[in-house]
């Protein structure tokens, strides 16, 4: 449950479709996270004001919230949603879950480290498809958004909910799964918590800087 009177921790998804909002409410109910299903838009819909609202209204934390551009170059619905929650101050956003898509003209964004599309966690950027590539460099659609703000994990992944199936739904959606809980284990771990090890290797001990990227 969620303590009254102190900031809400979201956890931001750089995607908007029906399908990965699908996947992203059984890896919601899955772990444990509230999911704001109103935040569904390619692009987004929604004000940041009115998701803020939506976000205080979640029963727990953390909280999902799907943020899409829908591939626009400038500055769109999504950065923009995004920019007024990252500055609330009812609001941390804990981490953001990076969508990796096939978009041209875009800088891309590091990864502190990426969820592939077995739902093993891989240190470098992964592809539309949930392959680890020879960067760490993710590119998405709503993915250049995120220079220049202080997030203090950023996650990459395949395209949530596809993956060619792998991701899909009706399996219960294995890799979105796995990235949530990879977040909230990294979290935990940066926390202090240290007994919360997953079973394959403890996170990552190294202290990064924040995402403070121009």
């Amino acid at each position: 449950m969620h303590a009254k009177g102190s900031r809400r921790r979201v956890i931001v998804v750089t995607d908007g479709d029906r399908v990965a909002a699908r996947a992203l409410a059984i890896a919601a109910r899955r772990t444990g996270c509230s999911f704001v299903a109103q935040s569904r838009g390619n692009p987004t819909r929604l004000s940041g004001v009115e998701l803020v609202r939506w976000i205080e209204q979640a029963p727990r934390d953390p909280v999902i919230v799907m943020l899409d551009d829908n591939g626009d170059p400038a500055e769109a619905a999504g950065e923009s949603a995004l920019r007024v929650i990252h500055a609330h101050p009812s609001v941390e956003v804990a981490a953001i879950l990076a969508v990796a898509s096939r978009t041209d003209g875009v800088r891309g964004t590091p990864v502190d480290f990426s969820v592939d599309r077995t739902g093993r966690r891989v240190d470098r950027a992964v592809d539309k498809e949930g392959r680890e590539i020879d960067s760490y460099l993710i590119a998405g659609d709503t993915v250049d958004a995120l220079r220049g703000m202080d997030v203090p994990l950023i996650v990459g992944i395949g395209d949530i909910g596809k993956m060619n199936g792998l991701d899909a739904p009706a399996r219960g959606a294995p890799v979105t799964t796995s990235a949530v809980e990879w977040v909230l284990m990294e979290l935990a771990w940066r926390a202090g918590r240290r007994h919360l090890q997953p079973a394959d290797g403890p996170p990552t001990t190294r202290q990064r800087p924040r995402h403070t990227m121009g």
